[in-house]
């Protein structure tokens, strides 16, 4: 259920576009949505995450920028930023000695710390390709590349997404105790 919370403003992004063939709506759709998406969490938990945070900045400042200034480079962009900056933070973190994936997932999971660390590569890699694939696919970001990139957004980034979150978890499951019969 998790997931599709995260895809919501992906998927509303790409319905209002594919309806209207305008970014500006699609942009203001998907701003709105990640904005109450934040707010609901903000009002159940009390709380929101430091990523839940950056990626609320990041929804507001880059949607806003698109919507204020009528270009669709800066929404084209937050993909990347965001996936760049999730790398980064992960980076950082495991240099400082600190595991960022283990402490987003640690609580539901036990793992032993070398599992911590090639998930933590993982991540690294897989949302630098990503930020390399969303700029490919963006570039030269003209009015006619839009189209494109909404379509990429649908069917290349969710899809990878979930194939990089599937594999994740075959790979995590190997290191999961194993139920004991009663």
């Amino acid at each position: 259920m998790k997931a599709l919370s995260d895809f919501l403003a992906i998927i509303l992004f790409f319905v209002i576009y594919t309806t209207t063939h305008n970014i500006i709506w699609a942009t203001i759709g998907a701003t709105v949505v990640g904005i109450f998406q934040a707010a609901y969490t903000w009002i159940k938990f009390k709380k929101l995450s430091f990523f839940q945070w950056v990626s609320l900045i990041i929804v507001v400042v880059f949607g806003g920028l698109t919507i204020w200034l009528d270009n669709p480079v800066y929404v084209m962009l937050k993909t990347t930023v965001v996936c760049w900056l999730t790398a980064l933070a992960v980076g950082v973190g495991q240099m400082m000695g600190k595991n960022g994936v283990k402490l987003l997932m640690g609580n539901e999971l036990k793992l032993p710390e070398n599992v911590w660390t090639k998930l933590s590569y993982a991540w690294m890699i897989f949302f630098i390709l990503m930020g390399l694939i969303n700029l490919a696919i963006a570039y030269p970001f003209t009015a006619e590349q839009v189209d494109v990139w909404a379509k990429y957004k649908m069917y290349g980034y969710i899809p990878l997404s979930l194939i990089f979150s599937i594999g994740q978890a075959f790979y995590i499951a190997r290191f999961l105790p194993k139920p004991t019969g009663e």
